[in-house]
């Protein structure tokens, strides 16, 4: 389903139609739990954090504009609700997250949709291992093919702050590749 289609289903939803924004959330869902699942690693934050991009998605409609691709704008809210989470997150001790660390505990991926072949698979774990803010470059940047300046704008920080986190994004992906034996040239 194109932006135009989205934006005429998310006008119907507004308007107190159930089923246009169930077409909405099912149209976009899967992408958006996938950039979420990137970003974060549980299980349950992820769910939690997909249904507060919904409730954010639907308080904040008045302030869409339609020059503007629907999918982009959609993505902006994703990014802001991983990054109020985290930093709620970073304020509350959670009993589960430190028994978590204490077993090592390693949780896997169910959508096997983004890990179809073993590449894949090799270089998500790697992107995994990035620091947020490298990480959320990365997804934007070369899974959802945003601009560099459209990541500026979405994260609100400077152009050539992105820039500096891709650059060394790839560089650190580079490396961990040439570690593992692997094929280096990440572009």
């Amino acid at each position: 389903m194109n932006d135009k289609e989205l934006l005429m289903w998310l006008e119907k939803a507004t308007s107190g139609d159930e089923s246009a924004f169930q077409l909405v959330y099912q149209a976009t869902h899967q992408d958006i739990y996938r950039t979420v699942a990137f970003l974060v690693f549980n299980k349950q934050d992820i769910e939690d954090i997909v249904n507060e991009v919904y409730v954010g998605m639907w308080r904040s409609f008045h302030a869409y504009d339609p020059n503007r691709p629907f999918r982009y704008w959609l993505h902006g809210i994703t990014v802001r609700q991983v990054q109020d989470w985290k930093r709620k997150a970073w304020r509350r001790i959670r009993l589960f997250e430190r028994n978590r660390q204490m077993t090592c505990e390693q949780y896997e991926w169910t959508d096997k949709a983004v890990l179809q072949s073993e590449m894949q698979h090799e270089l998500s774990s790697h992107v995994l291992k990035l620091s947020y803010k490298l990480r959320v470059v990365v997804i934007l940047r070369y899974f959802h093919d945003y601009a560099l300046e459209e990541i500026a704008d979405l994260l609100q920080i400077p152009v050539g702050t992105v820039k500096s986190r891709n650059h060394l994004a790839l560089k650190q992906l580079r490396k961990r590749f040439e570690m593992m034996g692997g094929d280096a040239y990440v572009h």
